[in-house]
């Protein structure tokens, strides 16, 4: 990866790395000369935090310090993890509610409550559907993330508690409380997934019920175009910082 990073970096005035281990998205960084932008890996996701932040942003008439987010399901998934980490550093609350074997590595929580003491946020972990009280936003993913497609079974199992539905989000005794969701989502059955989960184990929907998908409190399409505006964003401030230097 050394090798290919100083190729990379002569042909390329920045790299986006999407894939699996954040060792190969650090040694393109360490290696390559340009910027290296995280599009995920099996630990994170930051680029996606920051567009559901823009999400936020622009649905809720709340400043974000006075937001509570509420992640579902999978807590240890990249796309959770750095839900928390933007959460802390931004000064937010932030409950993940999983069975406690998802819950999030106890590292990586002692780190971000020590910088929630630092801005203010609150982060709290819960086994208990009942701590979706108060949300302004209530978001999950896929149960079986990339590279764990034997985890069907056991996935199904654990969260299907942890689903979204209409009556998780009526918990929330908020009406302006949106959902979110990275995407791809297995809500119906159209795709591939679906069908095979369905016939399987008899499963119509998994981590959101369609008609919680489909709701006018579901912004997960705006979330999606917003990576658009973000990654940009990151790309003109970080190519830039480097021909300044």
């Amino acid at each position: 990866m050394e090798d290919t990073a100083r190729v990379l970096g002569r042909f390329y005035d920045g790299i986006e790395f999407r894939g699996f281990h954040q060792e190969t998205a650090e040694d393109l960084a360490r290696y390559s000369g340009v910027p290296v932008w995280n599009g995920l890996t099996d630990l994170y996701h930051p680029t996606q935090a920051l567009a559901d932040v823009m999400t936020l942003m622009e649905n809720t008439d709340k400043p974000l310090n006075k937001l509570k987010m509420v992640y579902m399901g999978d807590a240890r998934n990249n796309v959770a993890n750095s839900l928390m980490i933007i959460c802390a550093k931004l000064g937010m609350r932030y409950t993940a509610i999983s069975p406690k074997s998802l819950a999030p590595d106890a590292n990586l929580l002692r780190d971000m409550q020590a910088v929630a003491k630092e801005t203010g946020a609150i982060i709290s972990i819960s086994d208990q559907l009942k701590d979706v009280d108060g949300a302004d936003a209530v978001y999950t993913d896929v149960w079986v993330s990339m590279g764990e497609e034997d985890k069907y079974e056991e996935r199904i199992r654990l969260l299907t508690p942890y689903r979204i539905t209409r009556e998780v989000m009526q918990k929330t005794g908020n009406d302006k409380a949106i959902f979110l969701h990275c995407l791809p989502s297995f809500h119906d059955l159209k795709t591939q997934v679906g069908k095979e989960t369905f016939e399987k184990y008899g499963l119509t929907e998994m981590e959101v019920t369609d008609d919680v998908f489909r709701a006018p409190a579901s912004k997960v399409f705006d979330q999606a175009e917003n990576r658009l505006h973000t990654i940009k964003a990151i790309m003109v401030a970080t190519i830039g910082r480097q021909e300044d230097q």
